[in-house]
């Protein structure tokens, strides 16, 4: 259990930090759910054949929790009053180089594969519910992780190498900041290029998920799915765009200021509902339509027929 006490420091606020874990916390307790209905239908779709084709990419829903999970626990190493818990306790011998390391890590990961992952995922489901045939899962995965190669090898050389000379608000990753105790500490941050770099994806990705959602829409003719659509579509481009707006003015702030600790949160609260909302509307929900209709269901009802094209099953699993 998380001392609080012992990690209280009167110069840093806490208190964005303690709403980020419990955010993560909750985070886990849903892809948990996910998951526990990921593998029923799963377990189920081996003895109905309706279920074997609504689940026939089971492992890119799998996938898609996969990577918001470990979202969730690159989130969590960065929270300073995590490593002083439960980081370094183990890895006493760290030294604040190693540190700033970790945090140059955390933006790659974040910033260059786990974000746009799960996005890359959720538009891909989003296209695939409108295509007759549903490819085979290695072709799938293969294709999504390697649509995240470009911004993760751009982001990487940015972070690691230092190939122009910039101010350091371009390029600094990490603060180290000195406490009342007089303990260094250091403290994650994201470098004003790399939030430019992931605002250029964010802008291509909304006009293609914008488009995708349009294409889908036009053969949903249940109110009720249409609104599920609407849901998704609204979330990603209201909180993809403020979420890049956040990251670039939280690069002009240092961490141990309040106003950088409310950006960082809602940053992450941004990133949160798209990551939550996805697997309410891609995975839960459709499970749970496609279980009480045997199969035949999922976010949209039944296959239907428009002119020579077919509506199929969204996010075939």
């Amino acid at each position: 259990m998380l001392n609080i006490s012992s990690i209280y420091d009167p110069s840093y606020n806490t208190t964005f930090d303690l709403a980020i874990l419990y955010s993560i916390i909750a985070l886990f307790l849903l892809s948990l759910f996910s998951l526990c209905f990921v593998f029923h239908l799963l377990f189920k779709s081996q003895n109905s054949h309706h279920l074997q084709s609504f689940n026939s990419l089971w492992s890119v829903r799998f996938l898609l929790v996969f990577i918001i999970t470990l979202w969730g626990l690159n989130e969590l190493f960065r929270l300073p009053l995590f490593h002083k818990q439960h980081l370094y306790p183990f890895f006493p011998s760290l030294t604040l180089s190693q540190q700033e390391s970790l945090c140059k890590v955390h933006v790659v990961l974040s910033l260059g594969l786990l974000e746009p992952g799960f996005l890359v995922i959720l538009l891909f489901l989003m296209n695939i519910s409108i295509k007759r045939k549903t490819p085979r899962g290695t072709w799938v995965h293969a294709f999504l992780w390697s649509a995240c190669i470009p911004i993760l090898t751009i982001q990487f050389v940015f972070v690691f190498t230092s190939m122009v000379k910039m101010p350091s608000i371009f390029h600094r990753s990490s603060v180290v900041f000195k406490n009342n105790f007089g303990v260094e500490i250091v403290m994650c941050t994201y470098p004003l290029i790399n939030c430019i770099i992931f605002g250029v994806f964010g802008v291509w990705y909304t006009l293609f998920f914008f488009l995708s959602c349009f294409k889908v829409v036009t053969l949903a003719i249940n109110k009720r799915l249409r609104a599920r659509i609407y849901s998704l579509a609204f979330v990603v481009m209201v909180m993809l765009p403020i979420e890049i707006l956040l990251l670039v003015l939280s690069a002009f702030w240092r961490p141990e200021e309040t106003i950088y600790g409310a950006f960082s949160f809602l940053v992450f609260f941004t990133t949160l509902v798209i990551a939550t909302v996805g697997e309410g509307i891609m995975i839960i929900r459709p499970i749970i339509d496609s279980l009480a209709a045997g199969g035949t269901t999922s976010l949209f009802p039944q296959k239907q027929e428009v002119g020579q094209r077919y509506l199929s099953v969204i996010i075939q699993s």
